[in-house]
């Protein structure tokens, strides 16, 4: 059976997660975000990063200052005009941000206007894997979005012709979409949660099918601005849902989701009362109302023999949660109206293609497993992987409750 020799893989996968893991941050991925209005020869930088990644720059693990985070950024941002470097001109200045950010602006005089070249090489260094969500926009309103890489640090604004920038649009859209898929370990993480609890093909079209519902409707909500959601609120329930899919796993694999839902519940519930000491990030209604929902869930879960239609509801609330963080790349910075249509069908479209290629490479390494008989017995499997998903969504949502990841 194609579930069979699927777990077999998850099992290989489970313990990538694990080693993975401790190292994983809020929303599993380093980034920055960078805006540039480029007037003729002027270019206006504003740059921002979360604290949680600005605490990368100190050695006791406390956000820097101001100071301190424009002494490592200046020689690191900038641009250049035919081949000489742009000046500052006047200092660069903190600006406001919002909660858990911060934000930093650079005005650069150029000597030129022509082969404009914009330049980040902040925090690659440091984390190679980083990526800077970038917005460039000219003074006549043209308007682009670029991923800058370890392996992409610049941006040459003399590829434009007429002053129209190229790049921007729908390939581009399309591909943060699968950039965040694979490169954003919880989000996969949930997938493949998802994919070992589907023991039939027909429960994966309903799990996948409520994921994609509820992730489609909070990324148009949370990019068109009607809703905004506290980032690490996301980031922590992003995690609470790895940890129940993986509970949901255990529970109905040993037959004793009261169990399961009982502790759970009582984890939760002791949160939300450290809350009521000031202890901890996330409110107590958030914690308490997660506590009750968790813990029915599990218990409706354990006693429902066809659980299929049931997953299509609760996944598409999960999906609703990990939707917010799709957004969390676009959140920061504005988008413009002739842009938004374009970007929400793109971004998402890209999510979309990148879960199904993480399916299909799934079902393809089955047919290899298949084929060479490694498959192993399904408790066995769904135990080993049910438990690697538990410890890294625990780990992950009480580090970002508590704010020490």
């Amino acid at each position: 059976m194609i579930m069979r020799g699927l777990e077999r893989l998850l099992l290989a996968l489970a313990a990538t997660v694990l080693c993975f893991s401790a190292s994983a941050h809020a929303h599993t991925r380093s980034e920055s975000h960078s805006t540039w209005l480029v007037d003729g020869s002027s270019v206006h930088l504003t740059f921002s990063v979360t604290d949680l990644e600005a605490r990368r720059l100190t050695s006791d693990g406390r956000p820097p200052n101001a100071p301190q985070l424009i002494a490592y950024l200046s020689p690191r941002v900038g641009a250049t005009a035919e081949g000489r470097p742009c000046s500052l001109a006047g200092k660069p200045r903190p600006v406001a941000a919002a909660t858990g950010y911060r934000r930093i602006e650079f005005l650069y005089d150029c000597p030129s206007a022509e082969e404009i070249v914009l330049r980040d090489a902040a925090f690659f260094e440091l984390v190679p894997t980083h990526v800077n969500m970038a917005q460039i926009q000219t003074a006549k309103g043209d308007f682009v979005e670029d991923v800058l890489t370890s392996d992409s640090q610049t941006i040459d604004m003399s590829r434009a012709q007429g002053g129209e920038i190229e790049g921007a649009g729908f390939l581009t859209f399309i591909k943060m979409g699968l950039m965040h898929i694979f490169t954003g370990l919880d989000h996969m993480s949930f997938l493949l949660g998802l994919v070992l609890i589907s023991r039939r093909f027909r429960d994966l079209i309903f799990v996948i099918s409520g994921f994609t519902l509820g992730h489609s409707l909070t990324l148009a909500l949370a990019v068109t601005g009607i809703i905004r959601p506290h980032a690490e609120f996301i980031d922590a329930l992003v995690a609470l849902t790895i940890a129940l899919i993986g509970i949901e796993n255990l529970a109905v694999q040993v037959h004793r989701p009261r169990l399961f839902a009982i502790w759970t519940a009582i984890g939760l519930f002791a949160m939300a009362l450290l809350k009521l000491f000031g202890i901890g990030l996330l409110p107590f209604t958030l914690l308490f109302g997660a506590g009750l929902f968790a813990s029915n869930y599990l218990l409706v879960a354990g006693h429902v023999r066809d659980a299929g239609r049931l997953r299509l509801v609760v996944t598409l609330i999960f999906g609703l949660i990990h939707g917010f963080g799709f957004a969390a790349d676009l959140l920061n910075e504005a988008i413009p109206p002739a842009k938004l249509a374009e970007l929400l069908v793109g971004f998402n479209l890209g999510v979309e293609l990148g879960q199904l290629a993480v399916v299909s490479i799934l079902v393809g390494a089955v047919g290899l497993l298949r084929h060479f008989k490694l498959t192993l017995p399904r408790p066995i499997v769904v135990d080993l992987c049910a438990a690697g998903l538990v410890l890294e969504g625990v780990y992950w949502f009480v580090s970002r409750s508590f704010n020490f990841a």
